[in-house]
């Protein structure tokens, strides 16, 4: 096998070459890169892809997840982080494996016993990645910061403060966002779902879908639902009825649960 180390620490991307070369058989480094630009201009000028990428999460110019939106990325990739807690299972969603830092040398042959058998496997599915899960994901590890407190929304000529321990959820309609109080009150505010993801405390918060941002007490029940995805009773009732999870934000969604 061949692989594509993308990592921003020296000593990390060497260690790593280093356990590779001593792989049996060994696992060639083809290329390096240490930034997203630069892995994303390995990828579109490499002649093949690697059978597999070893991707550090932090890059010197931001987080690895944009490579996805910014490359056709081919080949399994395994995931290289300092980062240690139960969230990061919902990088296996998308990936091969992760490794944590410094990478023990046994669970590096793990993850490779892994890849040798996926690629025994003619029918093995390609890689398909959802950044923004993966982002929302690593907002959860990251230690909690200075977070929208309230909102300010407008009542007729009057301004109402609504704390953020007042909301249930908030939902987008008709280009337009809404926050639902507990209280079954419904008003306008001006920031979008995306806006509203970096503002409120993901431990708290959680994007269910496209439509919906909820409140981890709104949630009143979850359900089964076929194809791998889940159903959410909020309270209040939401204008949609119950609110779908896509299949692929159902492990982000379960690790948030547990959190």
């Amino acid at each position: 096998m061949n692989a594509f180390v993308i990592e921003d620490e020296p000593l990390a991307a060497k260690r790593l070459t280093d356990l590779l070369r001593r792989q049996n058989p060994p696992v060639e480094v083809r290329a390096t890169a240490d930034s997203v630009e630069a892995a994303v201009v390995l990828l579109q000028t490499a002649a093949t892809p690697p059978d597999v990428l070893f991707l550090d999460i932090h890059l010197s110019d931001g987080l690895s997840f944009e490579l996805f939106e910014k490359a056709d990325v081919r080949c399994p990739v395994i995931f290289t982080t300092a980062y240690d807690a139960y969230a990061l299972r919902a990088f296996k969603v998308n990936s091969i494996d992760y490794l944590l830092k410094p990478i023990d040398e046994e669970e590096l042959q793990a993850a490779l016993t892994k890849l040798h058998k996926l690629r025994g496997v003619a029918a093995a599915p390609t890689p398909s990645f959802d950044p923004a899960l993966l982002t929302q994901v690593l907002q959860q590890l990251q230690p909690q910061s200075q977070y929208k407190k309230q909102f300010v929304v407008k009542v007729g000529e009057h301004l109402k403060v609504i704390p953020v321990e007042n909301i249930s959820y908030f939902f987008s309609l008709e280009k337009a966002t809404f926050l639902q109080t507990r209280e079954n009150r419904r008003f306008v505010v001006d920031q979008t779902l995306e806006q509203l993801e970096k503002l409120l405390d993901p431990r708290q918060f959680f994007r269910l879908n496209r439509a919906y941002y909820a409140q981890h007490d709104a949630i009143q029940d979850i359900i089964h639902y076929t194809n791998s995805r889940l159903k959410t009773v909020l309270t209040p009732a939401a204008p949609d009825g119950d609110v779908l999870i896509s299949r692929e934000r159902v492990p982000a969604f379960r690790a948030w649960l547990e959190r």
